[in-house]
Formats: structure tokens, C-alpha cells, sequence
């Protein structure tokens, strides 16, 4: 497979900011340039602006100036590889701009106001009998798959538009200002772990959760851990309200249940996602970002 920048698959351009992006098997590639002081795209915490996308790419021409959140800093110039985690301001600097090669980060920019309530949906993972795994394959070798697994899923939410909001053990919980985009990332991620010789499950749901530094917190962020919970291997169930808002999708939805979800009044149904068509380019959902009322 070979692409252009000069032909990218998408283009952003933001004042000061353009990039240039392709899409290679799992991975999205940009080549971005910031104007001279351009900052990176942020969202505010605590009246603090700060960038939440984790950026790790190849220094062409001019400097960036990184300041984290704890208060560290880092200096990139030409030459430089660099990883950079969530949490930062970055600041091109010097009398040229910044020219970079990123093959993480550039699709993670998301515009939220913390403390605010807003519309998302949740994707929860979780690798099955990954104990059992660990136990029959050793640490090296498991902790080898593990690591290559994590680095597939954030190809995966970067591809998708999703923001990264947490690992924990085995499994992430990432957000998307869309739920075609979620359920997208979510066969995906199911797809390429069975590739992987793994086997995770899945839970997707859209509601309000308050913003929280970089974290997410509600009663939203609660059911769509139980929404996870409740899926068998390799399966993705979404909630009534994801499956209403994914029109377009090309998927089809199952019911499942009904279900009485630990914490959660009543019982409801799930759906799970049954249609093994792939998401190309061309299929990628197109539903627009959420809105609050």
C-alpha cells in the first residue's frame, strides 16, 4: 500500500494548523504544520488550557515547546521522535513553524468545556480470560501481546475519532462524539483482537457525563460498564439509546435480554451487533458530533 500527502484521505485545517492525513491498515498518518506561537488544539480545565490528545510522530523542520500538566517540559526540534502523553500545552516556537509527522494524536482533538454536561458515547473493552491467557502463555509473553494490543486499540480510536480516557488492567474506556464512530472502532478493535489470537468483549452507550479534568464521570459512564459486562466473547452490545442515535450504520442490531444491569433500576434490552461487514473509508459513519439540549 502506498499513499500521498499531496492526495491525502482528509485534510484539516484550523487557523493556524493544517494537516495533511492517510489512512494505513490500522494506523492514521498526518503530516501537520503549526504556524509560528500556534498552540495545539485544546479544551479548557480549570480555566488551564490544555491539549488531551496523545501525540507521538517525527520532527521535520522548526520547534515545539511542550509544558505538561505537572508542570515538566520538553523541547522538540528537527530530527526529534517524540511521544507525547495527554495533558499538555504545546507551543511552536522559533521564527519557522513546526512541521511534524504524527502517526498518532491528529484525530483526538475534541473541543469540551469541563465541568460542563455533554452528549457522548462511551465504548467499554474488556480482554476475556485474559488470567487464564497470562497463566498458559508466561509474563514475557503475555505482556508482549498486551502491549501490542494497546498499541492496536489506539491506532484503532485515533482512526476513529476517539479519545482515549483510561486503561484499566486489560480494557480501555474511550469517548466519541458519535455513536457510528464508536460501534465502528468497536468491530474493529473485536476484529483485530481475534486476529491477534484474542478475544475481548464490548459495551457502547450514549448519554450525558460531566467532564471531569480528563476524566468522565455520571451515571452514563456507570451503565456502559454494565452494558460491557453483560457481553459474551467477541460480542458488542449497544444500548437502546446508541442503537437510536447510529442510523446509517452498516450494521444490524440483534435484541438481547432483557437485562437486569447491577446498580441500575429495571431491566432493559441490549443489542448486540451482528453484521460482520467492514468499515472502510468510504463506509465510515458519517453521523455528525453530539449535542446537549
Amino acid at each position: 500500500m502506498k499513499k500521498s500527502f499531496s492526495t491525502p484521505d482528509e485534510r484539516v485545517d484550523l487557523p493556524g494548523i493544517a494537516a495533511s492525513v492517510v489512512d494505513m491498515a490500522d494506523s492514521t498518518i498526518s503530516r501537520a504544520l503549526f504556524g509560528v506561537g500556534m498552540h495545539c488544539p485544546q479544551i479548557s480545565i480549570e480555566g488551564k488550557p490544555i491539549c488531551m490528545a496523545h501525540h507521538t510522530g517525527y520532527a521535520l523542520e522548526g520547534g515545539l515547546h511542550v509544558q505538561m500538566d505537572d508542570g515538566s517540559t520538553l523541547d522538540v526540534g528537527p530530527n526529534d521522535v517524540f511521544d507525547i502523553p495527554p495533558g499538555h500545552d504545546g507551543r511552536s516556537v522559533g521564527p519557522d513553524p513546526f512541521l511534524a509527522i504524527y502517526w498518532a494524536g491528529t484525530r483526538t482533538w475534541m473541543a469540551e468545556r469541563a465541568g460542563e454536561r455533554v452528549l457522548m458515547t462511551l465504548l467499554f473493552t474488556d480482554i476475556v480470560d485474559s488470567t487464564v491467557r497470562a497463566l498458559e502463555m508466561g509474563d514475557k509473553a503475555w505482556r508482549e501481546l498486551l502491549a501490542g494490543h494497546f498499541r492496536a486499540v489506539r491506532n484503532i480510536l485515533d482512526r476513529y475519532r476517539g479519545r482515549e480516557i483510561k486503561t484499566a488492567g486489560d480494557g480501555f474506556l474511550a469517548a466519541f462524539d458519535g455513536a457510528g464512530r464508536a460501534i465502528a472502532a468497536a468491530v474493529a478493535i473485536r476484529d483485530r483482537s481475534l486476529a491477534d489470537g484474542l478475544s475481548i468483549r464490548a459495551g457502547v452507550h450514549s448519554g450525558e457525563v460531566e467532564i471531569v479534568g480528563d476524566d468522565v464521570a455520571g451515571v452514563t459512564v456507570h451503565e456502559a460498564a454494565r452494558v460491557s459486562a453483560a457481553a459474551g466473547r467477541d460480542e458488542i452490545l449497544v444500548s437502546e439509546a446508541t442503537r437510536l442515535l447510529a442510523s446509517g450504520v452498516p450494521y444490524a442490531f440483534e435484541a438481547r435480554g432483557p437485562f437486569e444491569l447491577k446498580g441500575l433500576p429495571g431491566s432493559r434490552t441490549l443489542y448486540a451487533v451482528v453484521a460482520s461487514q467492514a468499515v472502510t473509508e468510504s463506509a465510515m459513519p458519517t453521523d455528525e458530533p453530539l449535542t446537549s439540549s
